[in-house]
């Protein structure tokens, strides 16, 4: 059978005290309804339609789940108004809707496939997810029969003292037969809030004898709803601990996993080491066998098998080859590419540069836009001058050139292929293949200037002495 999802995005999220819509706060490196969205991913639904209000054009810019219909709640007039505007677009569908939260991002895929499989197992027309709360209270509370059928859904406002006592909640999550849905046309407003109640299907569905379930299959954390700061920073640290938890299952080893933190997106090589307070994120790919020393931070680039990360480093949108090392202290900025076996030592920069394979630049060096050969050594202190002010120029340095120590490059400037430059030289010119450049003033020595000075010095401190 078919299945459609229907994602309720529309709140505005009031209590986080943001100018962001609610559901694009991020839990570990992705919008709030972006982990909703993923879950989701995992039934393989033929529609899914999220349901915003006025932050609509934000949420579709801040998204990466190609396919997605929208569809518009004007006001916010609660649940059961917001799946009332999703069904002109869900349209002619035939089969299940799954109806979602999209500020409850720690449900998992297995529980919602779980859920869908007894929901048709049963032959429902409305199935409800419950879960078995430790703390029932602000939460809907599922009433069942003498034969333990479902009989209602009573808020917790609206509970009596024997109903509040009732462990067992609804989670927001429900699965229903497409013809079963023309009922939400039918649930009466609250009055008391202004606001039409997506749980009021439930008692229209009873009413009208449809087979109707509820089914208590997943963990009370995964429908944790987040509406605060605090339930944001919660949910963020269970996700994390989620996802350590199933990279270390898959040959990862942590050396202390409360202080590593790991985006959703990212791999992680089999035999690679993390060590302590170390940021992975965005769609970072790591190799395998590779160590992240403690303090380092990669973002949204690329690194090799067996390399090495070396302590306090930062790595932005960049690619870094099998078996180089990187730090420490060293900043590869984006659009910087080392190659395989090369060598970025303590405190040098990249921007946009690339550092061909088994070249090395160990110390003390900012290379901008520079592109660098294989076999190159690069001087401590050298830097390329790329920018004149107004516009960035290239440097380009070939195959097995060595670069003395504190040398500039002043671009746009060519070094060809096994050339030397002088350390302490400023390269204005190109420097031919296989030549020796050299740019510094000749060295003078005066004989005996220091005596001199030292006795100059006694004379002057004598006669001031004297006045």
């Amino acid at each position: 059978m078919k299945t459609a999802c229907v994602v309720l995005a529309a709140g505005l999220g009031k209590r986080m005290n943001s100018d962001l819509p609610k559901v694009l706060h991020r839990i570990c490196g992705i919008p709030l309804l972006q982990s909703v969205l993923n879950s989701v991913d995992g039934v393989k639904p033929d529609r899914i339609v999220v349901v915003a209000g006025d932050h609509i054009g934000k949420i579709k810019e801040n998204i990466d789940s190609p396919g997605v219909l929208f569809a518009v709640q004007p006001g916010a007039k609660g649940t059961g108004d917001a799946v009332r505007c999703a069904l002109p677009v869900i349209g002619d569908f035939r089969g299940d809707v799954l109806i979602l939260n999209g500020d409850t991002p720690l449900v998992r895929p297995e529980t919602i496939k779980k859920f869908l499989r007894r929901h048709r197992k049963d032959g429902n027309e409305l199935s409800v997810l419950s879960f078995k709360a430790a703390d029932p209270s602000g939460y809907g509370r599922i009433v069942r029969d003498a034969s333990g059928e479902i009989e209602a859904i009573v808020e917790d406002r609206d509970a009596d003292p024997v109903r509040k006592r009732i462990s067992e909640v609804n989670s927001g999550l429900y699965a229903v037969r497409r013809d079963a849905l023309a009922l939400v046309g039918e649930i009466k407003l609250n009055r008391s809030k202004g606001e039409y109640y997506l749980t009021d299907l439930v008692s229209q569905a009873l009413l009208k004898k449809m087979k109707t379930s509820a089914y208590p299959v997943g963990a009370e954390e995964e429908f944790m709803g987040v509406n605060t700061r605090e339930e944001l920073r919660r949910a963020s640290d269970i996700l994390r601990r989620r996802i350590i938890a199933g990279w270390t299952k898959k040959g990862v080893d942590f050396m202390d996993a409360g202080s590593v933190f790991i985006h959703y997106n990212v791999s992680l090589g089999r035999d690679t080491v993390i060590y302590p307070n170390v940021y992975i994120e965005g769609r970072t790919r790591l190799g395998r066998n590779s160590t992240v020393y403690p303090n380092v931070r990669i973002l949204d680039s690329n690194i090799g098998r067996e390399v090495v990360i070396k302590d306090s480093t930062l790595i932005e949108n960049a690619t870094v080859g099998d078996r180089a090392s990187v730090g420490p202290f060293a900043h590869i900025r984006p659009g910087s590419q080392i190659g395989r076996e090369a060598k970025v030592g303590n405190f040098v920069e990249l921007k946009k540069t690339v550092l061909g394979a088994k070249s090395k630049a160990s110390h003390l060096s900012y290379l901008g836009d520079a592109e660098i050969g294989n076999g190159v050594n690069i001087g401590a202190g050298t830097i390329t001058c790329n920018y004149d002010g107004k516009e960035k120029h290239v440097t380009r340095i070939g195959d097995g050139v060595f670069v003395g120590s504190d040398s500039q490059l002043v671009a746009p400037v060519r070094v060809g292929k096994g050339a030397y430059v002088g350390a302490g030289s400023t390269i204005t010119q190109d420097v031919p293949a296989g030549a020796l450049a050299i740019s510094r003033s000749r060295q003078k020595n005066i004989w005996g200037w220091v005596r001199k000075r030292s006795k100059t010095g006694t004379k002057n401190t004598k006669k001031k002495g004297k006045e």
